[in-house]
């Protein structure tokens, strides 16, 4: 009964985990009433060649003065690349296909966990936001989509703050890739500011990264996997 219960248990885990990084992002993202290749898009091969050259590589890596990728700097890369015409907004309509951009919290949860989530909002999350005022820190929602489309496989890490403003990077992932270092101090900025980040169910605790800067603050959001590692 035990063993069956404890399978059970790493089933729904599992289940959960697929949803969240599942992901709703693909790769051949157009504007309405364009076709891939007219002015102001990315033919299907330029949006491969992107998400390649993006994969691991930080802004400044490129010369660009952004910590992480934002709209602005990949709005840069792509006129520098590819000398494309693109304003952007359309280059807004690629990240919200890729997956990006704000999220009602119960978006972020399975359909096992919407009620927690829910619960959360109103008992949890008043006291972060408290928090962060008193520190004029900013917030970020933390997340994970995988790319459809994508050989190898691409994963987009993301971080929207309160304000909406998204922060994000590329990796190809491994088998149970923690959450990135780098992205999470990169997120405090080299003025070292105050962040409180909210980690969706892409990562148990135990892929967190530790040892960080108390000016560093995370908050899981619920989910059936922490709870079944609890």
């Amino acid at each position: 009964m035990g063993v069956a219960l404890r399978d059970a248990r790493r089933s729904v885990t599992s289940w959960c985990r697929r949803h969240t990084i599942g992901g709703d992002g693909a790769v051949a993202a157009v504007r309405r009433g364009h076709r891939q290749g007219e002015p102001g898009t990315l033919s299907r091969e330029q949006e491969l060649e992107l998400i390649d050259v993006l994969r691991g590589v930080y802004p400044d890596d490129l010369g660009l003065d952004e910590e992480l990728w934002t709209r602005q700097s990949l709005h840069t890369l792509i006129q520098s690349r590819f000398e494309a015409p693109m304003d952007a907004g359309a280059v807004g309509a690629y990240l919200r296909a890729w997956g990006l951009g704000p999220r009602e919290p119960r978006e972020r949860a399975c359909g096992l966990c919407v009620g927690a989530v829910e619960r959360w909002v109103r008992s949890e999350y008043p006291t972060i936001t408290r928090a962060a005022q008193e520190h004029l820190a900013e917030v970020y929602w933390i997340g994970r989509v995988r790319l459809r489309g994508t050989m190898p496989a691409a994963d987009v890490i993301s971080a929207v703050s309160s304000r909406g403003r998204v922060r994000f990077m590329i990796t190809t992932p491994s088998v149970d890739p923690p959450l990135p270092r780098d992205f999470v101090l990169r997120l405090s900025g080299e003025e070292q500011r105050t962040v409180h980040l909210i980690v969706d169910g892409s990562w148990p605790r135990n892929e967190w990264p530790r040892r960080l800067p108390r000016r560093i603050v995370l908050h899981p959001l619920p989910s059936c996997g922490r709870a079944v590692a609890a």
